[in-house]
């Protein structure tokens, strides 16, 4: 079903100093305005983000149980609600059919939505499986975890879905992300471990330098590295002592980072338009270069829950960035994003 809605507020505050904002390319910077849409409904619950071959960008509204779309320019808001209640999509992503692709997290379903809204949705074999990350793979199918299941999932641009059983039992597969190596790199939130599963499914896991290290979300980076967020706080009846962004190389060599603040945890990680790794962090995004100097900079003058950003890259690494960092914040119930030029 398909709404389009027009009342939503278009706003432009906070504005940061840009020296302070330079990348690791000089002459590609930000002014620090942070441009929003308030979206129209309250309490929508905006999750992630991804951006369509038109430039449109596409989220999660995981309250609203719905998708929503957007122009660059912050016009013409679109939404379009799930044919079943409680779904709550979760990680939405470009498939190589150039339709979006999401989990429903509450729902036990894969899902895809079309340019023109419609949705197709497919059960996962394994019951109550809790899909969350979903990411496209080298070989044309999307990706996806199964953090209550204890798998990696595969799905093709048809529907046919294989399920790949992690080697350490429960480990809570949380986030993934498409490699330069043209593999699958996963996080194991409850294991502590970084997993690599092959398109074939042969899987290789790493142990982090530290048990109850909550890794969660990874990226590629544009030094041909992945990196991933160690969480802090209490989550999923865990209590991870993570609070630092990681970096695996392809052969499985794990550096650091302790973030500034121990509290509130960074939740997503992407890579922005300056080549520099960005995470957000509750009402902070959070940048890190990659020798791994770490700034983090506000993004509201008050509370604030931000969650899924990109750039364009979605999950893959960042050959098609644009000149936006997009995120989500449901603390304030919009969509944003900083320019960089």
């Amino acid at each position: 079903m398909r709404h389009v809605l027009k009342s939503g507020l278009l706003l432009a505050t906070l504005a940061l100093p840009a020296a302070c904002l330079m990348g690791a390319d000089a002459q590609l910077a930000t002014d620090g305005v942070v441009h929003e849409f308030v979206l129209p409904k309250p309490n929508s619950g905006p999750t992630t983000l991804a951006i369509a071959p038109d430039n449109t960008v596409w989220f999660t509204l995981s309250s609203a149980n719905a998708i929503g779309r957007i122009k660059q320019d912050l016009s013409g808001y679109e939404e379009f609600l799930l044919p079943h209640a409680d779904s709550s999509p979760r990680i939405i992503a470009l498939g190589s059919d150039g339709n979006l692709w999401f989990s429903e997290h509450g729902g036990n379903r894969m899902a895809r939505i079309t340019p023109n809204g419609e949705i197709t949705e497919w059960d996962i074999p394994t019951p109550n499986s809790q899909p969350r990350a979903i990411a496209l793979g080298s070989d044309g199918n999307i990706w996806f975890g199964e953090f209550a299941g204890g798998k990696i999932g595969r799905i093709t641009p048809a529907g046919v879905i294989t399920e790949f059983t992690i080697p350490t039992a429960d480990s809570g597969p949380r986030a993934l992300a498409a490699g330069p190596d043209g593999n699958i790199w996963f996080s194991e939130f409850k294991a502590s471990k970084i997993g690599r599963i092959t398109p074939d499914g042969v899987i290789t896991e790493f142990p982090l330098p530290r048990p109850n290290s909550g890794p969660g979300d990874i990226t590629a980076g544009s030094d041909g590295a992945m990196w991933f967020l160690e969480l802090s706080g209490t989550m999923d009846g865990l209590q991870p002592d993570g609070n630092r962004i990681g970096r695996i190389s392809m052969t499985g060599e794990i550096s650091e980072f302790p973030l500034p603040s121990p509290q509130p945890t960074a939740i997503n990680v992407a890579v922005g338009p300056d080549g520099n790794v960005w995470y957000t962090k509750n009402a902070a995004l959070g940048r890190v270069t990659p020798q791994g100097a770490i700034t983090e900079f506000p993004i509201s003058a008050g509370p604030a829950r931000a969650v899924g950003l990109t750039a364009g890259s979605d999950r893959q690494p960042p050959t098609r960035l644009t000149d936006k960092l997009w995120f989500t914040d449901g603390g304030n119930n919009r969509i944003a994003y900083l320019q960089f030029k």
